[in-house]
């Protein structure tokens, strides 16, 4: 039992690792402005909204991740995997990120990144069932498990349509990428 508890403890402690890094990775593509004023600031903007959103976005998948592995006894080599999966794709945000700064939101760079967070939603999904099924009862209510699953499809739908709106109207992608990630504010899905 023992040796069950350091390997969940060990699988969430590389996650936290992967997450930390990623963060860091993020603020090094930070820049420094050309001029000495405020108004040097303005022309980074893209670079700063970008971060800002990505960061606020591992930080809710920080958080909601934690929130899981608090159910896990045992993991399985599948929930491993499925976290490996996930933290890969989560391990593309800083690319996408600096990608959509550079270009200050245009068309690709903004599907991509919608599409990356569509991506990292479903690798999330798959990851939240699998924990959420495979918790004792006495942890998860079947009430709990349909607020998330709701909660899930809500998030995939409204990222898919980020992914299309992307195409002819970026920058209200962008949004609507912001507005989802207040969706998933709340870990536990008990309300």
């Amino acid at each position: 039992m023992a040796y069950d508890k350091l390997t969940s403890e060990r699988l969430s402690t590389y996650s936290d690792a992967v997450f930390a890094v990623l963060v860091t990775i993020m603020v090094l593509d930070l820049k420094i402005p050309d001029g000495h004023a405020f108004s040097a600031l303005w022309a980074l903007w893209p670079t700063f909204g970008s971060y800002v959103v990505s960061y606020i976005f591992i930080a809710i998948i920080w958080i909601n991740h934690d929130h899981l592995m608090r159910f896990v006894d045992s993991p399985t080599l599948g929930l491993i995997w499925i976290n490996f999966v996930h933290l890969f794709l989560v391990s593309l945000l800083p690319f996408a990120t600096a990608w959509i700064a550079h270009t200050r939101l245009a068309s690709v760079p903004v599907v991509f990144y919608a599409g990356l967070f569509l991506c990292v939603d479903a690798a999330y999904n798959v990851f939240e069932r699998y924990i959420l099924t495979h918790a004792h009862a006495s942890q998860v209510s079947p009430h709990m498990r349909q607020v998330a699953r709701r909660r899930s499809l809500i998030v995939l739908a409204s990222s898919a349509v980020a992914v299309f709106i992307a195409f002819f109207a970026p920058r209200l992608s962008f949004g609507l990428i912001c507005c989802v990630l207040i969706l998933h504010l709340r870990p536990d899905a008990r309300a």
